[in-house]
């Protein structure tokens, strides 16, 4: 009997995003094109500016249309085209089916609600019934403290774990993670991205983590795509990509990073 590989979760094809920009257009995503299996970890890496973040926001139809536009490609996930979908299916499946961590947890939660509040409204807009103590435990988090706090009164690591556990609470089989350890320390940066995968594993989602730092990116995906100037330059698995790397954007980003950042567990 032949293996046959799962078909892709998520299918984006040839998509083309444009900013406007005191009265000019910005193109900010050329023709990008990229995939992510069942179970899969995919690291998109790329300096600021590249439209690392862009292609997430997109996936979810989050760019405000005052700001931008998507011009054109398809986005499948499961076979049907998010961008085709109506507002009432596409809202059944984000926050659901796709879940999203974003940069800053401070800016991400709302100062005036407390935690508990805040994961609360998600699952409720899905009709759903979940343990907000569990997800908080998963993430090594006091549940009893944590769900009363407010944000301000949290760590920036405690307020990242509680934007994972609030993204893993209707148990995603997608999870979008736009630069997961901005602005924490090394050693925090470390506990979250364990934690991360560590949940990944246990609940089999497919993860798209979006990165500057190719070296951190190395050690926790399956394969690399690497972004310049809204494009993929270059994709591979880790091992491959640092062994033979083929565009010149690719070999700077390696010949910045001290060895001992790459090194696969």
């Amino acid at each position: 009997m032949f293996w046959t590989p799962e078909p892709d979760m998520l299918t984006i094809d040839h998509l083309t995003v444009e900013y406007y920009r005191r009265g000019k257009v910005i193109p900010a995503v050329r023709a990008l094109s990229l995939s992510i299996a069942p179970g899969e970890t995919l690291g998109l890496v790329g300096e600021s500016g590249s439209g690392k973040s862009t292609v997430a926001l997109a996936v979810l139809r989050l760019i405000p249309p005052q700001d931008g536009t998507i011009r054109e490609g398809r986005i499948l996930f499961q076979d049907q085209d998010l961008l085709r979908m109506d507002e009432e299916a596409l809202r059944r499946v984000r926050g659901k089916n796709i879940s999203m961590i974003f940069q800053d947890p401070f800016t991400a939660l709302n100062p005036v609600m407390t935690i508990g509040e805040q994961m609360a409204e998600g699952p409720a807009a899905h009709g759903m019934v979940v343990s907000l103590e569990e997800a908080l435990t998963h993430v090594q988090l006091d549940p009893g403290r944590v769900l009363k706090a407010y944000p301000h009164q949290l760590s920036g690591g405690q307020r990242q774990r509680v934007l994972i556990a609030s993204a893993i609470l209707t148990r995603p089989q997608l999870l979008l993670a736009d630069e997961p350890t901005t602005a924490l320390d090394v050693l925090v940066q470390k506990d979250i991205l364990e934690l991360l995968f560590s949940l990944q594993k246990e609940l089999g989602m497919g993860v798209l983590l979006i990165s500057h730092n190719l070296g951190l990116v190395a050690r926790y995906t399956q394969r690399i795509a690497v972004m310049k100037d809204g494009e993929i330059v270059e994709q591979g698995a880790p091992k491959e990509l640092f062994s033979h790397p083929r565009h010149a954007y690719t070999q700077e980003l390696i010949g910045a990073l001290p060895k001992l950042l790459y090194s696969r567990p």
